[in-house]
């Protein structure tokens, strides 16, 4: 069972499903989730459940997923450390997330042009973050950077329940 927390249109949710028994697809905008249902019903992804909710406590049951992702969503939460305590409220014992970001950067532009509450996080703040959520074999990296600018660069954490 796989839940992608701030899943916008749910393109990483639908390419998951084809995999997964469950994916539970969670966004706080109703139009991205109508959207991803009628995205799910075309594709016939039956296993693919999109629901409207905030990641920082999404409409999911304690204990009930296997792996969790919060892909480019984290620099929207108003407060990162609430919504990486919810992912490890949802998720069983030994249950992983994985989390995408965009790595600490100054282009101060982001908050008007894409809705960004934070500019990103440096990789010793998001293992800091899992760490205090309870999180354990914390793993980061820059896995991609921008050509152009303002040249974003991604970073990757995965942590273990």
């Amino acid at each position: 069972v796989v839940a992608d927390l701030g899943a916008g249109e749910g393109t990483l949710a639908q390419l998951l499903a084809q995999r997964a028994k469950q994916v539970i697809a969670v966004d706080h905008s109703k139009k991205m989730v109508q959207f991803g249902k009628k995205l799910a019903r075309e594709h016939g992804l039956k296993n693919l459940e999109y629901r409207h909710g905030d990641i920082e406590n999404p409409p999911i049951e304690d204990k009930s997923v296997d792996l969790a992702f919060l892909s480019q969503a984290l620099h929207h939460a108003n407060d990162p450390g609430v919504a990486i305590r919810a992912a490890h409220r949802i998720l069983k014992k030994g249950g992983r997330l994985v989390i995408l970001d965009l790595l600490q950067h100054s282009f101060d532009k982001a908050r008007d042009l894409y809705a960004d509450t934070h500019l990103g996080f440096a990789e010793v703040e998001i293992a800091e973050l899992l760490e205090e959520a309870g999180f354990k074999q914390i793993e980061t990296a820059i896995v991609d950077r921008e050509e152009s600018p303002p040249h974003f660069q991604t970073l990757l954490a995965v942590a273990a329940k």
